[in-house]
Order: structure tokens, then C-alpha cells, then sequence
């Protein structure tokens, strides 16, 4: 699921960037509180935020050094503050982008569609995803390392592929659990900690530049890319 939060407190911005996401096949949730995003940031993370910056109770500055401290969801900023010393804040800041306003709708998503192809790295094709060394094959369901196919068990493998394919974002154990063991698993979420004990030691040889599994304190894990 590519979900995008839109943190907007203007009805009329935020309901047009729904419809065109939607006609993209992006789900979407529309914040209209700093406040209320910092609260969601506890639960877990989307695919991307839209957000701007001039919000009730929290701004939209604030709020992107909350997402900062946890994780490198990618944030496209959204302001009518176009002077340049702005942009730079954003960016500064740890934005991968800055929209000013007032703008086209198709060139948000265009802009959503550019920064997540950086986020989920090379995609050699439909099925396949590279991260430099590591490449994740989708369809033959299989993870290899300098060509090398991993020794995994089944349930180790649907996890590190499930990761692969949500680079940059970060799961909660309980999330991680409902999408590879499934809701029926009665068991604790210890489990997932010695998944990826597995998975990390399978990756030693793995370049760090390149990425590594990051454990999120008091959250839980992302596979984090470049």
C-alpha cells in the first residue's frame, strides 16, 4: 500500500492533491494538525508526506524534526513561503523536497513520483529491486548478495522481502507481524527481533553503504537505502 499523508489545514489544497493522488493510485489521509501528525508518527509511517508549513498548534518545521529524530520517510514541503532563505531551511531540514505555492497539482505528483523512485532505489525491472549488491526478486521470491542467492527460511525471507519492498520506512513489530506471520500468529513479537538477528547476519557482508537494517528505538525496523 503507498500511502501519502497530506498535513494541510487548507480543505481546498488538501482535497484536490487527493483526487489527483488517488487517480494515481496513491491511498491518502488528509492531517490538518502539526499536533496530530506527531501523535501518528507513535503508530508508524507512510510512503511519503505532503506537508506544510504553516500548521495550527505544531508547524510544519516542527513537525518535520519529529520525523527526522524517527525515521527518512520522504517529506515534500508544501508553503507559500517561495524566498529562497525558505527552501533552504527545508531542505536543510531534512526535506527532499519544496513546493511553493501556488501550484499545479500534476507537478505534486510528479514531484511524489520522482523523490519515492529515489527512495526505492534501482528497479532493473518490474519484479526486480537492486540496492546495490543486494538484489530482491519480487515474483521468484529470493534475495541475493553479489549474485549469491541468501540462505533464509521462508518466514526470514517473507520479512527481508517485505522490507525490500518499503525501503526508508519504518515498521512497528506488531505492523511487521499482521504483514509476514499474519493476524492468526498467536505468538510474541519476539519473534520478529530474532527474524532479523537471522537477516542481519546473512547481510555481514553487505556493504553499510549501501544499506542496513536499522533498528527504529521504541519503534521497529526499516531496511535503510540510499
Amino acid at each position: 500500500m503507498r500511502m501519502i499523508w497530506i498535513v494541510e489545514d487548507e480543505q481546498a489544497i488538501s482535497r484536490v492533491l487527493q483526487v489527483y493522488l488517488r487517480k494515481e493510485g496513491f491511498e491518502t489521509r488528509i492531517i490538518e494538525r502539526g499536533d496530530e501528525v506527531v501523535k501518528l508518527l507513535r503508530e508508524g509511517l507512510p510512503t511519503l508526506i505532503l506537508l506544510d508549513v504553516m500548521l495550527p498548534e505544531v508547524s510544519g518545521w516542527e513537525v518535520l524534526e519529529h520525523i527526522r529524530k524517527r525515521s527518512s520517510c520522504p517529506v515534500i514541503m508544501l508553503t507559500a513561503l517561495s524566498d529562497v532563505p525558505y527552501r533552504i531551511k527545508g531542505l536543510n531540514g531534512g526535506a527532499d523536497d519544496f513546493v511553493p505555492k501556488p501550484f499545479d497539482p500534476n507537478e505534486v505528483v510528479a514531484r511524489v513520483k520522482t523523490v519515492l523512485r529515489r527512495q526505492m532505489g534501482w528497479r532493473v525491472d518490474e519484479n526486480v529491486l537492486q540496492y546495490g549488491q543486494l538484489t530482491i526478486h519480487e515474483d521468484a521470491h529470493k534475495v541475493c548478495l553479489s549474485g549469491e542467492e541468501l540462505a533464509l527460511t521462508p518466514r526470514d525471507l517473507s520479512l527481508l522481502l517485505f522490507l525490500g519492498k518499503h525501503p526508508n520506512q519504518t515498521f512497528t513489530r506488531e505492523q511487521l507481524i499482521e504483514q509476514v506471520w499474519g493476524m492468526d500468529f498467536d505468538g510474541s513479537d519476539r519473534a520478529v527481533d530474532l527474524s532479523i538477528k537471522r537477516i542481519r547476519r546473512e547481510l555481514t557482508d553487505w556493504s553499510v553503504e549501501e544499506g542496513h537494517i536499522k533498528t527504529i528505538r521504541r519503534l521497529g525496523y526499516q531496511l535503510c537505502v540510499e
